[in-house]
């Protein structure tokens, strides 16, 4: 059976035990992380095997998850040292490219990026992948098909991956989910009505476009006729930098990644 090995022990790999889980995925899970208590939860929650020696977890690993935020990146890669043997490592860190991992860490170790959301927790999940060129085939069809057991997998050329990683993330949804439900409340309603409106206007309707039966065009036309209460909602948004903001949030988000990288 293929043991997986997290290096790192917080949420992003706590939402991919959990979806693994849900997913009844065939394999081995170890985790390692300096903070003993998190071993532990996630080996009563998920059946981990915690193993708090670096060196002798990547040494069982058949496939090696580095879940650690980015500016930690460095310093876990020059702990690691040399590798031996050979190693296909996926690197969940934002905005560290592959040619920085391979310069720290290099062959035989193998690597590939992976940008999971926490929504994989519930199989919903969104995971971008890049590969360097000379990464095998079948490498490559081991990483998709790990990710496949928690969502919907979409590999991508590594100069767009830090605009995906921008793009892609749940918390654009829970964002709006909050700022349209504090305006309900404002407007009058309570806050669990307010909630309930706000999801069914997000969740809801994105699901109908996913569907893929009806444009994303013509599902706005249905939804806001023209002199109609949602028009004009619509248009007082764009009137005082609706787009405008998200662009300079995507922008602000491009720059992090880009400061990640240095």
């Amino acid at each position: 059976m293929t043991r997986v090995v997290f290096l790192g022990g917080g949420r992003i790999t706590t939402a991919l035990l959990a979806g693994l889980t849900l997913a009844k995925a065939r394999f081995q899970f170890v985790v390692h992380d300096r903070n003993a208590r998190k071993m532990r939860q996630l080996q009563k929650m998920y059946g981990s095997r915690s193993e708090p020696d670096l060196h002798l977890a990547i040494a069982q690993a058949h496939l090696l998850i580095v879940a650690v935020r980015p500016d930690s990146i460095g310093d876990l890669l020059r702990e690691i040292g040399k590798i031996n043997e050979p190693l296909l490592a996926v690197s969940l860190a934002a905005g560290i490219p592959l040619r920085q991992l391979m310069s720290k860490l290099g062959p035989p170790v193998r690597w590939a990026r992976a940008m999971p959301s926490p929504t994989c927790r519930n199989g919903r999940g969104l995971t971008g992948l890049t590969f360097p060129r000379n990464l095998a085939t079948r490498d490559r069809k081991r990483v998709r098909e790990f990710f496949a057991n928690m969502g919907q997998v979409v590999e991508l050329p590594e100069n767009k991956f830090d605009a995906f990683t921008v793009c892609y993330s749940a918390s654009h949804g829970y964002h709006a989910l909050h700022t349209l439900a504090r305006a309900g409340r404002r407007a009058g309603l309570d806050h669990k009505t307010a909630l309930l409106a706000a999801a069914h206007a997000l969740s809801d309707g994105i699901a109908s476009w996913r569907e893929g039966k009806r444009s994303l065009k013509s599902l706005l036309r249905e939804a806001a006729t023209p002199g109609g209460i949602a028009a004009a909602t619509m248009v007082a948004m764009d009137a005082v930098g609706y787009e405008r903001a998200v662009a300079r949030g995507v922008s602000a988000g491009l720059r992090r990644a880009a400061a990640n990288a240095k």
